[in-house]
């Protein structure tokens, strides 16, 4: 079993990696211009991956239908929920570009410095062009992580990435040559609309010349179907719902933050890239889980469905103690190597003992996360993160940031002196609380399941 979780989970590793690479090199970039521009990309990145996040979460409702369907050998039925999961994209593009195009209540709400939300105004604007791209391709990888050919997806994923430094270097120095001027910390958001539209054509010719793709009929007319979209809006609005929490949290985290400064804001985004590039790891695993455990209860098969969970808990717990030794290792050289800044360098140092610990728990509530999604259970996973996430990690993040107790060890978390670290230890106590209330449901199931049938 550990095999084929393994045999699904490195492609979606690799491939949700270079996703992830996109807004590292936009840090890493931004971060050899000045302290400014990385502060603002990282609100802009913060207040654009909440709004997609939480759209994207929505349209992931797609998966557990499509492996469950996949399970139980109904192939025709994965191209009907498919194509009404196309018509959902282009419909929640909609709310989503008037989100960023207008997003006077985001830089309001955070009261950045005056050149800082000039340039985050321009990457929304800019992200905003690429959003209906991106909303649409995530269908495509939800429907092929589901059907277990998350390699696919890989390979658009990394042409993506590929692309990224040179579309960057171009849109943020420019082009004498043809005339194009640079623009900055915008140019990142040019280069990740212009990288959506390409991944969505490279996907659009995938479907049309690969012939697996016709057993499912993918391509065949339908108009949007109420009752097709109710199933999926049944699952995608408390997955995307928990999304957004769990994504809203980091955001409201950034503008927050960005009230100390540039530096305690710079120092941010360098932790939650980071946190971001290690979530990647036990999200492999928890799509890898989640496929098989939706496909064997697809196909009748309970007891296997709870062997690959238990596996896929067990690996993603090994992987995490991994890459806590190796964060607690390299904190020194890793905060070096995100900026040239020593302010920011010493303030990120102290982020990444906590990122360390906060992964650990990130993962596995992931995991079960995933596997409550698989068993088509998304509703009171919600109201855990909701509890977990907003009231606790950032209800305490600002308590203890802005409102610490005066004269004790909880108030050295408070302050400007002290950057993000009061959010980030609140967030961390938040991830315990998510950990073990998803524990709880998910331990409910089970025992459900063993309880004897009555007869008549």
């Amino acid at each position: 079993m550990r095999r084929a979780i393994l045999k699904l989970a490195w492609p979606v590793f690799i491939g949700q990696l270079a996703v992830m690479l996109n807004g590292v090199i936009d840090t890493l970039m931004t971060g050899r211009l000045s302290p400014e521009h990385m502060a603002a990309i990282g609100l802009g990145a913060s207040i654009y991956v909440s709004v997609y996040i939480g759209l994207m979460g929505t349209l992931l409702g797609l998966s557990p239908i499509v492996g469950q369907h996949f399970g139980a050998g109904r192939f025709e039925e994965i191209g009907a929920s498919f194509r009404q999961a196309v018509w959902l994209a282009l419909a929640l593009a909609v709310p989503g570009c008037a989100a960023l195009i207008w997003n006077d209540p985001w830089l309001s709400f955070s009261a950045p410095p005056p050149h800082v939300a000039e340039m985050t105004r321009g990457y929304l604007w800019a992200t905003a062009a690429g959003l209906p791209a991106a909303l649409l391709f995530r269908t495509f990888n939800a429907l092929n992580v589901a059907i277990s050919r998350p390699r696919v997806v890989m390979y658009v994923n990394l042409c993506g990435v590929a692309l990224k430094v040179p579309l960057n270097a171009l849109f943020i120095f420019g082009w004498d040559a043809v005339g194009l001027d640079p623009l900055g910390g915008v140019g990142c958001g040019v280069a990740t609309a212009v990288i959506a539209w390409l991944t969505v054509a490279v996907a659009l010719a995938w479907l049309a010349l690969d012939r697996y793709y016709a057993l499912f009929a993918l391509t065949r007319w339908s108009p949007p179907q109420w009752a097709r979209m109710r199933e999926l809006l049944a699952l995608g609005i408390p997955i995307g719902a928990a999304y957004m929490v769990e994504v809203t949290s980091f955001t409201f985290m950034a503008m927050f933050v960005a009230r100390l400064g540039p530096t305690a804001a710079a120092s941010h985004q360098v932790a939650a890239n980071l946190a971001g590039v290690c979530y990647m790891v036990g999200l492999g695993i928890a799509h890898a889980t989640s496929t098989l455990v939706a496909q064997s209860i697809g196909a009748g098969k309970r007891r296997r469905a709870r062997s690959y969970a238990v596996n896929g808990l067990r690996m993603a717990l090994v992987a995490a103690l991994a890459t806590v030794t190796l964060l607690l290792a390299g904190a020194s050289p890793i905060a070096r190597a995100y900026s040239t800044d020593a302010s920011v360098v010493r303030a990120s140092f102290s982020l990444i003992t906590i990122v360390a610990l906060f992964h650990l728990f990130d993962s596995l509530q992931t995991q079960l996360g995933f596997i409550l999604r698989a068993y088509k259970v998304a509703v009171r996973p919600m109201i855990v993160y909701l509890v977990s996430m907003w009231a606790i990690g950032l209800g305490g993040g600002y308590w203890l940031t802005f409102r610490p107790p005066p004269g004790s060890l909880l108030g050295k978390l408070g302050g400007i002196s002290s950057g993000a670290l009061g959010f980030w230890v609140a967030a961390f106590v938040g991830l315990i609380i998510a950990t073990l209330g998803l524990a709880v449901l998910l331990a409910r199931i089970w025992r459900a399941e063993r309880r004897p049938v009555p007869t008549a």
